[in-house]
């Protein structure tokens, strides 16, 4: 692997982790400031995420720039033509697959929702910058080290389907939800195949860019109705398990 992709792993690790440190600093910072301790508890967190990915997208970025430049010149790769095509298509295929995923998922006993998602909505309604890392660099960074690095780097000596497999359960991983594995493997598979099928990370890339943004919108904005529709399926559920 080359030694730049060990930096961006290493870059991203390290925002994950950077909120140990930086929440409690932002904290303090937002208290000295006077501002209300109730919003700098609630706040700080957002505020950190926001930062630490907007920092860790530049430094990728700076560290891709040589790989990014190659590529260009790439040979074999999809027209733009077939390129947006295939984003477009890509968008309905992971959407697809985690529905397929979540049925699945439903079949043998996992509640359907994402406490990651549910988070992500949270700050969203502290901090409304929130839902651009969400939907916008989020999805950059992670095409760019679950894809392009990890993926690719092990589509040089395995098949697809291990080297999607092994990524796919990483990409799961780090979103620290190991129940719904599925779910991200299935996104992990479908942006795989994508980067395949083209040779360009950009198509993944705006595949899980709109994808996200969609969800994002969606329950934002019928979070209601979807939560009704939830506990009208909970007690549906529970009337046949009676029955049975």
């Amino acid at each position: 692997m080359k030694r730049e992709y060990w930096f961006v792993i290493i870059t991203y690790i390290v925002m994950q982790l950077s909120s140990i440190i930086g929440v409690p600093i932002l904290a303090v910072i937002g208290t000295m400031m006077g501002f209300p301790a109730d919003e700098v508890r609630v706040k700080s967190g957002a505020y950190w995420i926001v930062f630490s990915f907007f920092a860790a997208l530049i430094l990728v970025v700076f560290f891709m720039r040589k790989d990014m430049k190659d590529n260009i010149n790439a040979r074999n790769q999809a027209s733009i033509t077939a390129s947006a095509v295939w984003t477009i298509a890509g968008v309905f295929l992971a959407l697809f697959s985690q529905s397929i995923a979540g049925v699945i998922e439903q079949m043998i006993g996992i509640d359907p929702g994402s406490e990651n998602t549910q988070q992500i909505l949270s700050l969203i309604e502290q901090v409304p910058l929130v839902i651009f890392v969400s939907s916008v660099i989020g999805p950059i960074l992670e095409e760019i080290i679950f894809r392009k690095i990890i993926f690719g780097s092990l589509y040089k000596r395995y098949n697809f389907f291990i080297s999607a497999l092994v990524s796919s359960v990483i990409f799961g991983l780090a979103h620290f939800e190991l129940v719904h594995i599925l779910l991200y493997s299935a996104m992990g598979f479908t942006f795989a195949f994508l980067y395949v099928k083209t040779k360009r990370i950009i198509v993944p890339i705006l595949a899980h860019i709109s994808m996200n943004t969609l969800v994002v919108i969606f329950q934002s904005v019928y979070q209601d109705d979807i939560e009704k529709m939830m506990r009208e399926m909970e007690t549906i559920q529970g009337f046949i398990g009676g029955l049975l």
